[in-house]
């Protein structure tokens, strides 16, 4: 099989063009369903009865280097290496420690600074992060429920930590839109991936999902957009 079959080269958010391993880095980063992850922290954030800006694009930073790099690159190094050899185990280490480093400390620093609550939410992010990518405990936590709470419900919730320090009905709420827009794309992430696999009929059952998945990551990014704009806008 060539390499197209054998790595996820051919995801709707890699280019079709370009050099091979840009290319595997652009696909390692899932930089849509990443911006969807941050975009949680965002409408948490907005959520408070008065926003910090920085603390809100300090924390969204965070996540984008926890799960975009750290998280990507952990997964990578999954047994069926599904973006291929192009970079090592090592490398791929090397990558997840470069990027959960800095994240860990700058969520520190908000969380002494503004935010003890964070501490707990943090901690809970980390131990996902490693159970979840890694397979930990017999795969016992890789699951789309708590994908959806670590990825989704989480994100919400510390980013109206970051702001409040406390959790509230209104956050509470946006955590449920975060866990079940998660729940649904990782609902059609799964199926989606045997199709492009070749684990059944590839054509219209693969297309309809990659539509859901574009939809989804869209929508929660509108939202996001949404609620931005009218904070500063009014």
């Amino acid at each position: 099989m060539g390499e197209e079959e054998t790595t996820r080269i051919r995801e709707w958010w890699v280019p079709r063009r370009g050099p091979r391993t840009l290319r595997l880095l652009i696909g390692l980063s899932f930089y849509p369903y990443s911006l969807m992850n941050a975009s949680y922290v965002l409408i948490g954030s907005l959520l408070a009865p008065s926003v910090h800006f920085y603390r809100m694009a300090g924390m969204a930073v965070v996540y984008l280097l926890a799960v975009g790099v750290s998280a990507h690159s952990l997964d990578a190094m999954a047994p069926n290496r599904p973006w291929g050899e192009f970079l090592t185990r090592g490398q791929l280490e090397a990558l997840a420690l470069a990027s959960l480093v800095p994240a860990l400390a700058v969520g520190l620093f908000y969380a002494l600074a503004y935010a003890p609550l964070l501490i707990p939410v943090g901690i809970a992010e980390l131990f996902f992060l490693l159970a979840y990518n890694l397979e930990l405990f017999g795969g016992a936590f890789h699951s789309d429920l708590w994908f959806a709470a670590s990825w989704g419900f989480l994100p919400v919730i510390a980013g109206f930590v970051v702001q409040t320090d406390a959790v509230s009905i209104p956050s509470l709420a946006g955590g449920a839109f975060g866990f079940f827009t998660a729940f649904v794309e990782i609902s059609a992430s799964r199926p989606y991936k045997a199709l492009r696999r070749g684990e059944g009929d590839e054509s219209q059952v693969a297309s309809k999902l990659e539509s859901v998945l574009k939809g989804i990551v869209l929508a929660v990014i509108a939202t996001a957009a949404f609620l931005l704009s009218r904070a500063l806008f009014g």
